[in-house]
């Protein structure tokens, strides 16, 4: 499948978020997140081919698109330099698990459709990240690994 949408405004970064807010990511030792940097990129059209890339493939169909945008989740990404794993971290938004109760959409109906978004944007973020890497992060990750670790 794919998704025909317009492209929306890449998300714009907090640079003083702390990660340790987020139940999803773990990055110990995350100093300098880059994420002036990495904002940067994201307007240069990391964010642009990243977003072309997932929608080629991706299952959300245009209805639960349409929820995406009406929620805002895009702002909500969060991308960031893991100077440990030498990688460019990621948050995805998702609705809560408590949507049905908080009443947030009119179309939001099923757990399947929760479910479809949360993957579809969790995977949104993987590309952007992936995209962010391979192609914009010049920088090398300052982790030097300790010399006795074992050989597996």
């Amino acid at each position: 499948m794919s998704l025909d949408v317009e492209t929306p405004d890449p998300p714009e970064l907090d640079t003083d978020a702390d990660l340790s807010d987020y139940e999803d990511v773990d990055a110990p030792g995350a100093n300098d997140t880059h994420r002036d940097d990495l904002q940067a990129f994201l307007r240069e059209g990391a964010w642009e081919d990243g977003f072309a890339e997932w929608a080629a493939g991706s299952d959300l169909d245009a209805e639960e698109w349409r929820i995406v945008e009406d929620l805002d989740l895009v702002s909500r990404f969060d991308f960031f330099w893991d100077d440990f794993a030498d990688r460019v971290g990621y948050h995805a938004p998702g609705i809560p698990e408590d949507w049905k109760e908080r009443d947030l959409h009119p179309d939001l109906d099923s757990w399947s459709t929760v479910s479809a978004i949360n993957a579809g944007l969790t995977e949104l973020g993987r590309v952007v990240s992936d995209r962010l890497k391979a192609d914009y992060v010049d920088w090398d990750a300052d982790y030097e690994a300790p010399d006795d670790l074992p050989d597996f």
